[in-house]
């Protein structure tokens, strides 16, 4: 826990870098319950950044439940952590996974409106010039805490099936079955990016916060676009996982993603 904080601008993100170091420590148990935290002057040597820095850190964490702290005691880590939930991904159970994550969780619709895609959307999803999209905005949150922004874009002629109000309350690819969608396989891309202030506000963190950034087309039975998504997740709030089994022989081994069980 000695690595410094750098330098990453207005907002107070280095409080904010702190106390993601130091709730991602205790969410994956290298701080266990009772475990006494260093003091704020140590904090602050170790992590070279002021006391103020440190200190906004720790309140952070005592509002989430992760930490309490008591006079002449010290400040310990929860016996039982009530803001450490971390909603779990699994890329080789991807629409098990959706259905669990939808269950979990509720979503916080911002937008719903019909518009025309930018080239990049409408050549992923392979649509024809004068092919209108349903873009939404969602944020979604477990706990009442919010760890994901997703902006879709559904073609028009899927779209029209349901209304705000059911996407509102329904999970999309619900929607997209109860529109008549068969949906076969989906191409996915994970990588990083940075909260602008828009994505930042919804999801409760600095300006400039580094966020998981997935980009999901889906397609149907014909080889159609039927799904654009983009996706921001807080990484102290969720966690993408893959399952690998080795295969090939002893001469070219490798790593292969796990298959889901047939349902």
């Amino acid at each position: 826990m000695d690595a410094p904080i750098r330098s990453a601008g207005p907002g107070g993100t280095k409080s904010h870098q702190l106390f993601l170091l130091l709730k991602d420590a205790i969410v994956n148990g290298r701080m266990p319950p009772g475990t006494k935290l260093p003091g704020e002057l140590k904090l602050a040597e170790e992590h070279r950044v002021s006391r103020v820095t440190v200190r906004r850190a720790m309140e952070a964490l005592t509002e989430e439940g992760l930490v309490y702290r008591k006079p002449g005691i010290g400040t310990r880590v929860c016996e039982q952590p009530i803001g450490a939930t971390v909603m779990t991904a699994s890329v080789s159970n991807l629409l098990p996974n959706m259905v669990k994550m939808s269950e979990n969780s509720r979503v916080r619709l911002l937008e719903f409106v019909y518009d025309y895609p930018s080239e990049t959307i409408k050549e992923r999803l392979k649509l024809t010039e004068s092919e209108r999209t349903q873009r939404s905005i969602r944020v979604r949150l477990a706990e009442d805490k919010p760890f994901s922004y997703l902006i879709t874009h559904v073609p028009e002629r899927i779209a029209l099936h349901y209304s705000e109000s059911d996407l509102a309350s329904t999970p999309l690819f619900a929607l997209l079955e109860r529109s008549g969608v068969h949906v076969d396989h989906a191409s996915q891309s994970i990588s990083a990016t940075l909260a602008t202030k828009e994505v930042a506000n919804a999801l409760d963190v600095p300006v400039g916060s580094a966020l998981i950034s997935l980009t999901r087309i889906v397609f149907d039975t014909d080889g159609n676009g039927v799904e654009h998504l983009h996706a921001l997740y807080r990484p102290d709030r969720y966690r993408i996982e893959i399952d690998l089994n080795r295969a090939g022989d002893l001469d070219s081994r490798y790593w292969k993603t796990i298959d889901p069980p047939e349902a």
